[in-house]
């Protein structure tokens, strides 16, 4: 898949998606190429969950929960985290091998991609939110526009501090 934030069209769906498969893709390009060592450090004195590996790993798991638990209303049986360790999947991305977890996001996008395509984006959430509120198909996927976007920022900061890698 090719990295582009323009769309095809300019439809409601078509921006959505391309917006997210872009967020999504230039997370992975961020990370091409690091080190195990660089993967799995956290330089923020202030921040000692905030890796490479965590922060991918805390992506794909953002997704499930918002795709498979809130909008499908699954039950929530892969999840990492714990009432415990609230931000295991953290610990557990700066533990695992970078290969791994770009495989594992990439492979669960094109499964949520396919999903995306079958529904609308006026389809309601199985499970409401904190206020109650049943959102859509379309809410979730600005969601993740805006959870994966900030995120890249955190991930490219991590970058230039890892090996002086910097850009788009």
């Amino acid at each position: 898949m090719s990295r582009t934030d323009m769309p095809a069209s300019f439809d409601e769906r078509t921006m959505l998606t391309t917006f997210l498969d872009y967020a999504r893709a230039t997370a992975v390009a961020k990370c091409a190429g690091v080190s195990a060592q660089d993967a799995a450090r956290a330089p923020l004195p202030g921040s000692p969950l905030m890796t490479l590996g965590g922060l991918l790993s805390h992506l794909r798991w953002v997704e499930y929960w918002w795709m498979q638990v809130m909008f499908l209303g699954e039950e929530d049986t892969q999840a990492p985290w714990t009432d415990e360790d609230p931000d295991r999947e953290m610990r557990v991305g700066a533990q695992t091998p970078l290969a791994e977890l770009v495989a594992a996001y990439e492979e669960q996008s094109a499964r949520y991609r396919e999903l995306v395509a079958a529904t609308e984006l006026s389809a309601i959430a199985k499970r409401p939110v904190r206020d109650g509120t049943h959102v859509t198909l379309g809410w979730v996927l600005m969601h993740l526009i805006e959870e994966t976007s900030r995120h890249n920022g955190h991930i490219d900061i991590l970058r230039e501090m890892a090996d002086g890698t910097t850009g788009d």
